[in-house]
Order: structure tokens, then sequence, then C-alpha cells
């Protein structure tokens, strides 16, 4: 499988490096590469009234760079707050099973809820939800243990409490 990652909008190259290293740890078998390309948010995404980012508008473009990059899985990372219709917010949105998957630095940082800045938190947090939405590509659906990487995360309080691995049965099921 070659996963590769897609900057959406401007992201800090430290921080999908980061994701990269995670995901090929966690993928041992996968090739992961960084796109050198960036994909400029794009505008009809943006809801004024909301102040965010639709999520699927982005996935939907993100499937563009399936084939220019020659990958099974696109992983696009944006600093946009991001949405669906039917929640307030997302950490990000997969395919389900499929080829793309988008997550959102926005929420992610401690600084936004009010807590000193943690670099190591913050990045530990990003490939959380990076492997989160690989493993929906992956045809995962959301596991209902608490402790894996696939358990919905309502909160920051549910993705600091996982693991950054898939349960046992989550991961036979991944193959």
């Amino acid at each position: 499988m070659k996963v590769v990652i897609l900057a959406v909008g401007s992201v800090d190259t430290e921080v999908l490096r980061f994701i990269q290293r995670g995901l090929k740890e966690l993928f041992p078998q996968a090739e992961v590469a960084v796109l050198e390309t960036v994909l400029p948010i794009p505008s009809e995404a943006y809801d004024s009234f909301r102040r965010q980012y639709h999520s699927t508008h982005i996935l939907t473009k993100t499937s563009d760079y399936v084939g220019k990059a020659e990958a099974q899985r696109i992983l696009g990372v944006t600093e946009a707050d991001l949405y669906v219709p039917s929640l307030n917010f997302v950490f990000g949105e997969a395919q389900c099973p499929g080829k793309t998957a988008l997550i959102s630095l926005f929420r992610l940082r401690p600084e936004f809820y009010g807590e000193p800045a943690d670099k190591q938190l913050f990045l530990e947090r990003a490939l959380k939800e990076a492997v989160h939405e690989t493993g929906h590509t992956l045809g995962l659906g959301h596991c209902q243990n608490a402790s894996c990487i696939m358990f919905f995360s309502n909160s920051i309080t549910d993705t600091d409490r996982k693991n950054v691995k898939f349960c046992e049965k989550c991961r036979l099921l991944a193959r």
C-alpha cells in the first residue's frame, strides 16, 4: 500500500514528516510519502455563517491526487476548521472504505482549549487522527473499545484517551 500525505493549504512540514514516520511505524509494509504539491483550500468549501470548511468538499478535491501521486491512499492534512452538516466540527473525514482521508489540525493544539502549548501532545493527536482516518479507508468503522484508535472522538478528551494503535479486533480487520 502506498499512502501519500497531501498538505491542504499551509501546513508545517515538521507535522507532515511526523505523521509520515508514525504511519510508517504503524503500517510497516506501506510506503508513506509526503507530496511536495499543496492543494489550496477550496473556497467553495467555506461556510461564512459557521466560519468553518465543509470537509466533504475538501475530501472530494483530494481524490484528484490519487492518480497523480500513484497512491492507493491520500491523506489530506489541513489547518482549516472542518465540519459536516450533522456535527459542530470534525477532526477528520474519510471514505470508508476508500482512497481518501482528511484530518484537521485546528482543534488538536492544546492552546485551542486554553491550555499551554505542548508540541509533543499536539503531534501525538495529529498522528492519532491520521491513523484513525486511514483506518476508515481500509474499511474499518468506529470501534466500541474506548482505547482503540478507531473509537469515535466526540471531543479532544476521547482522542487523548485512546491509543495510537488498533485494538486486536480492528488490527485483524485492517489486514
